[in-house]
């Protein structure tokens, strides 16, 4: 093939095998003809069954389409006995544990924050990495969880008053989780150490001590003027920092100057739905980020207020016990999954027999090649202390594709010399046949499962595409208030606790998708934990800090039990789609918010995607609220449009009507940004409003509703637009 290095079945685009062969390899203990010659062999082995897969998913889906064009009943009873009959609702086992071994406390035992951030911004991953610390005072100060009107706004220059406002409340958390036994906090004078226990001085030159002496674990400096302290509750830590010299320990009686949170116990570096990697190009640089966060040499440049800054990982944090002898060492970064794409797209950075190879096959192989150095030792800056690879596979649709990844990795291990079940797997409960079949999918990779979570954006996509034919769609924000959605999220807890993967591995939630509303968030995403989920995400570092507050209010692991003991599987909720049904169809105005609001969303979502390659963002939506939008949440917006024509709630010329008002809206919106193309006037050669076009008009032909097939293929037309 022109352009390509022929390696036997395969051809390899060069930036990519110069990567690796050049920057992969070498420390590895592989040579480059026996890696090659590996991979090949696993994509001739595993490409068949991949295509497979795809077409049992495609087999189902119409006779689930025909099944609803003759009127199928959704009486619970009758629709199951439908499922059951094709195949989509498979036999569940009776009794599942999970053995995975060798999974990394932060994972299997600790209950914390996690990010989700796209590997190929090197910038956006080493600020997810280095967010296992965050500053308490930056994040009150900086959010709206401290009110931000009136006397109290942020301003452009520091205001002193917020700034009370925020030590008031850092001291009122800590008199809440770091109480002392008979004052507060704010009384205190100085903090020293004497014989390994906390002694606090007050105003009144009172001396007071900690209720539980057990939480201080360690100080830096000197033991009767400590630079630090690190205390420890429901298994994260917290330090105090002090420093009279800055402007906040000057102010402060203590010196106390900042409290930093252990926060992001975890990240994601994502290759998939906020990444928008379509060429050999896009991949390399993809890899080439993994390969810096394994080796702990990622770094970037940055210019700021005129002066150079060079951003890398963190190191990890050392302190002296409380007791003066011996060391204390705490992680300093994030402990990383990676995310792989999930079974269904290609991509011709590498060919094999001319085709372009699966890509969460080529992710498989390269991403857990990269590892090794992780594994070996390789850099100064590790991950996994326990020898262990994370991989989170998304998108999977039911048991047999969750086997499908589990001989994926198998094949891996053998390829490359990892001992058995070395790479863990991350299990997205994202798509409704996954969902009602999720015990059976653990079970499947019951030997290496650390991670279950609900993904309830793209399984929201799912649900609509599933059944477009049953029905019109009640509107989009209804959605998650119908008893499917509610259903859905216990039933994925529970069964991964009657699974054994408490202790073992992550129950996590979502996101949250309004970075700038982090009162908001500290209202609702208490209730992940309450629900038993150990981890759940959110949008930022800043956002890390708060919700780790969360995790010092309720104790996660303490409510698995009670829900383990729950017998539930909420499948009747959870094969109810939430149609209009009888309800009252919407008044025109009421249609034409909605309909305004989806299409002004995936307009601000794909433009940025294709004209500027950016796969997750802060995308103002039609009333300027900055969401984080991703491929997920447009699959949301696209199907729902597509049910509606479907169902002639809308019209295509009511759509192409939306279509043309939210460009120029959507152009205005992002008139700051001079990387920005614009859509409007001449939209018929707009390639990202084409691209918005696709997205609605073929959303019913669609592979499951997914988005990634149009983008991809419009944003390589706008790079060959670009590079011409």
């Amino acid at each position: 093939m022109q352009g390509y290095t022929a390696l036997g079945r395969l051809h390899v685009a060069p930036i990519l095998h110069t990567f690796i062969n050049e920057q992969v390899l070498p420390g590895t203990g592989l040579q480059p003809a026996r890696f090659w010659q590996a991979f090949e062999t696993l994509l001739v082995e595993l490409t068949p069954q991949n295509k497979q897969l795809l077409a049992t998913r495609d087999t189902l889906q119409a006779r689930i389409d025909e099944y609803h064009q003759h009127q199928g009943s959704l009486e619970p009873q009758q629709y199951q006995a439908f499922l059951r009959q094709i195949g989509y609702l498979t036999e569940q086992p009776e009794q599942v544990t999970v053995t995975t071994t060798n999974v990394d406390p932060e994972i299997a035992s600790l209950a914390g924050p996690q990010l989700v951030v796209p590997i190929n911004n090197a910038r956006y991953a080493l600020n997810a990495v280095n967010a296992r610390w965050g500053s308490l005072y930056d994040a009150f100060y900086g959010t709206d969880v401290i009110s931000q009107q009136g006397s109290l706004a942020p301003g452009a220059q520091y205001n002193r008053e917020r700034g009370e406002a925020v030590i008031t409340k850092a001291k009122q958390w800590l008199d809440e989780v770091f109480p002392l036994t008979a004052s507060r906090h704010d009384q205190v004078t100085a903090y020293a150490i004497r014989g390994g226990a906390l002694i606090v001085k007050l105003a009144d030159s009172r001396i007071d001590s900690l209720r539980n002496p057990a939480a201080l674990k360690g100080f830096t400096g000197d033991a009767a003027q400590p630079d630090t302290l690190v205390f420890s509750h429901n298994g994260l830590h917290a330090e105090l920092q002090f420093d009279r010299r800055s402007a906040t320990g000057k102010a402060d009686q203590a010196g106390l100057s900042d409290i930093l949170l252990e926060s992001a116990l975890t990240t994601i570096m994502d290759c998939e739905d906020s990444v928008a990697a379509v060429d050999a190009a896009d991949k390399t640089r993809v890899y080439q980020n993994w390969l810096g966060l394994m080796q702990g040499t990622l770094q970037v440049e940055l210019t700021k207020q005129g002066r150079r800054h060079v951003r890398k990982m963190n190191p990890d944090r050392v302190y002296t016990l409380a007791s003066g002898e011996g060391e204390l060492t705490l992680p300093g970064r994030s402990l990383m999954f990676v995310r792989n794409v999930g079974h269904l797209m290609q991509n011709d950075a590498m060919l094999l027999d001319g085709e372009p190879v699966y890509e969460g096959l080529m992710d498989g192989m390269i991403t857990a090649t990269i590892a090794l150095h992780d594994i070996k030792g390789n850099g100064a800056l590790g991950n996994s202390r326990t020898g262990s690879v994370y991989i989170v596979k998304p998108k999977m649709h039911g048991p047999e594709e969750v086997a499908f990844a589990n001989t994926l990795f198998n094949r891996i291990e053998t390829l490359i010399g990892l001992p058995a079940n070395t790479l863990k797997m991350g299990v997205m409960d994202e798509e409704r046949r996954t969902s009602v079949n999720l015990k059976a999918c653990i079970a499947n990779a019951a030997s290496r499962v650390a991670f279950i979570n609900t993904g309830f954006l793209d399984r929201t996509g799912d649900e609509i595409h599933t059944s477009m034919l049953a029905g019109a769609f009640a509107p989009k924000a209804e959605l998650k208030n119908r008893p499917w959605i509610t259903a859905y999220e216990k039933a994925n807890v529970v069964t991964g606790l009657q699974c054994g993967l408490s202790g073992k591995a992550q129950i996590g939630k979502g996101m949250w998708p309004i970075p700038d509303q982090m009162q908001a968030m500290m209202e609702a995403k208490i209730g992940h934990l309450q629900a038993g989920a150990n981890t759940a995400w959110v949008p930022s570092p800043t956002a890390a800090t708060l919700h780790a507050l969360h995790y010092h209010q309720t104790d996660v692991f303490s409510l698995h039990p009670a829900l383990r003991s729950q017998a539930y599987d909420g499948l009747t909720d959870i094969l109810t789609p939430p149609l209009l049904g009888n309800a009252p169809m919407p008044d025109a105005q009421a249609i034409s918010r909605e309909l305004d609001n989806n299409v002004q969303g995936i307009l601000g979502y794909v433009v940025r995607w294709v004209h500027q390659g950016i796969g997750c963002s802060k995308v103002p939506d039609i009333n300027n609220v900055g969401l984080m939008e991703d491929r997920a949440t447009l699959r949301i917006s696209s199907q729902h449009i597509a049910n509606w024509l479907v169902h002639e709630v809308v019209t295509r010329d009511q759509v192409e009507q939306s279509l043309a008002a939210m460009a120029a809206l959507v152009d205005k919106q992002n008139a700051h940004d001079p990387d920005y193309l614009a859509m409007t006037p001449d939209l018929a050669n707009s390639i990202g409003f084409n691209a918005a076009c696709d997205l609605i008009f073929e959303g019913t032909t669609q592979p499951n509703g997914y988005t990634e097939p149009l983008l991809h293929a419009r944003r390589r037309q706008m790079k060959a637009k670009l590079n011409a």
